[in-house]
């Protein structure tokens, strides 16, 4: 069979039968386990406050041991293709370690709470673990990742300290340290607005998939931002302050801030928090071969920090557009997209989605971090062939 022989392919058909394509929800089997603090006055015993330790500057870094392997480390998520259900398991989560992965004496480990806050407080990981649990189910995407892997989270502490008016923002600082990008920093700092930090699906986590996090994974303890960029949810977390500013860190004034493109003149600047609309496409794989005039159904996954409300689907490099059918949003997991399609020739097709979250942001086609992917390992190049004209060619 000569490609070369194939007329120019066209757009796909898309199909809609009246049916729905979609089984029922799946759950989630990756769990971040973390506290839950309804009546904030009760769980307060379960703290030790600062004013009865004698605490001292920087004491609870005396838990870390060491760093090891030092430096840059990144695992690379698998390709769309590769996503084949719909939470991704702990061995296929990516991971980005900046300076190095701490490791922790978790008999040593405290978090500190202070800041602008009532009541400054230490707890260590077995008042931690003692106080009441629940879950959240989201999405977790690194800013230097087109791709991501869900998972499951559970809430915050924060409350308990009592946030003072003035504050507005709330510091979190890991154990980790070293050199990122010939740029030294004796701990990793973040920072997040106030009123995102205290959202009921911001965590403290120290479980994935019922095991303890291991140090790659940012154990004994790490924060967890859903709807938010993987860089806000500091790994190692021991000091958690509450301030009227934004942190002076380098991973918030140097590094993770991006260009505005609400600024026509390109000049002004904003961190990297909210996750903007992105999707893939899991099915077909890419170089799948199929025959012309038969039904092929298109399977992927959209996500951003607000909910996703249209996929669409293109098969002619973004001259046409269909909608696809889309699964509601669950808490902050990632949706599910399907649209059936009909390729009438043969030829070299290039399936693309693109995703528009309920605020009206789209997943732009060109020049964004969240664009439409050209590369064919995102965006699933196929092979249509001609079935008559198959059948005609003489045997090999």
């Amino acid at each position: 069979m000569n490609t070369a022989d194939f007329d120019s392919p066209l757009p796909a058909t898309c199909e809609d039968s009246g049916e729905a394509l979609f089984s029922a929800p799946v759950d989630s089997p990756v769990e971040w386990k973390d506290i839950a603090v309804e009546d904030f006055e009760a769980y307060r015993q379960c703290v030790t406050p600062l004013n009865q330790v004698g605490y001292q500057t920087d004491s609870e870094r005396d838990a870390l041991v060491d760093i090891h392997p030092k430096g840059f480390f990144i695992r690379q998520p698998p390709l769309p293709h590769e996503l084949d259900t719909h939470m991704t398991p702990d061995a296929q989560l990516f991971q980005t370690i900046h300076m190095g992965a701490a490791v922790v004496d978790p008999n040593r480990w405290r978090l500190i709470v202070d800041g602008m806050v009532l009541h400054p407080f230490m707890l260590n990981l077995g008042q931690l673990r003692s106080m009441p649990r629940t879950s959240v189910t989201t999405f977790h995407e690194c800013y230097g990742s087109p791709l991501l892997p869900p998972t499951r989270a559970v809430r915050r502490v924060g409350n308990m300290a009592q946030p003072k008016g003035s504050a507005s923002y709330v510091w979190s600082e890991g154990l980790d340290g070293g050199i990122f990008a010939d740029v030294w920093a004796d701990r990793y700092q973040k920072d997040l607005p106030l009123e995102k930090a205290m959202a009921p699906e911001v965590l403290l986590a120290f479980e994935i998939n019922g095991a303890p996090l291991d140090k790659e994974r940012g154990g004994p303890v790490r924060l967890v931002v859903p709807g938010w960029y993987g860089t806000n949810s500091t790994k190692w977390i021991s000091h958690i302050s509450l301030q009227d500013k934004r942190a002076t860190g380098p991973y918030t004034t140097l590094f993770y801030n991006e260009i505005d493109p609400a600024d026509p003149d390109g000049q002004q600047r904003r961190p990297v928090w909210k996750v903007e609309p992105n999707s893939i496409i899991v099915r077909p794989r890419p170089g799948a071969v199929f025959a012309s005039g038969h039904t092929i159904t298109v399977i992927g996954r959209a996500w951003a920090c607000e909910e996703i409300v249209q996929v669409e689907i293109s098969t002619d490099g973004g001259n046409s557009w269909c909608n696809a059918q889309l699964n509601p949003r669950r808490e902050f997991e990632w949706q599910l997209f399907q649209q059936r399609v009909v390729f009438s020739r043969g030829g070299f097709y290039t399936i693309t989605a693109r995703a528009t979250d309920k605020r009206g942001q789209q997943q732009p086609l060109r020049n964004r971090r969240n664009h439409v992917p050209t590369k064919a390992s995102l965006t699933n190049g196929i092979l249509v062939y001609d079935a008559v004209r198959e059948r005609l060619s003489p045997s090999p």
